[in-house]
């Protein structure tokens, strides 16, 4: 399935990154943002409590599921921001890798944040999104 969404990689940047450098949608499109997807459970509690990992996969369903909401799936995102609450360069790449499972090959430009808090109790992740849908869809 095409989402008219086309990543761009500009070949005098550097090669070795996970994630493309810029996405582009020819309009007409729909734009979706999606607030920073948490890693809370259904009744609203913080999951994997001291786990990047856990967390991180719990904001990717959440993720999911909003964008779904909205009529979207990952492939339509255009640009995301991974936040993580952790000064050690380690739990920003174990949350990085949880993410890149569930984006695939879609390697949309993305930026990895650690951050000094985030908004819940005991919580170390939140990914946000921006997504498209172009009209060919």
């Amino acid at each position: 399935m095409t989402t008219g969404v086309r990543l761009i990689r500009s070949p005098e940047l550097a090669q070795t990154v996970e994630y493309a450098y810029a996405a582009v949608a020819d309009v007409p499109v729909r734009a979706i943002w999606a607030a920073g997807a948490c890693p809370l459970d259904a009744d609203g509690a913080t999951v994997a409590v001291g786990d990047v990992a856990g967390q991180t996969h719990q904001v990717m369903r959440n993720l999911v599921t909003a964008l779904a909401g909205a009529g979207a799936e990952l492939t339509d995102v255009v640009k995301t921001t991974v936040y993580v609450a952790s000064s050690r360069q380690a739990d920003l790449v174990e949350a990085w890798q949880v993410y890149r499972e569930y984006m695939g090959a879609h390697d949309v430009p993305s930026t990895l944040l650690g951050v000094a808090a985030l908004g819940y109790t005991d919580q170390l992740v939140e990914v946000e999104a921006v997504a498209l849908i172009t009209a060919e869809r």
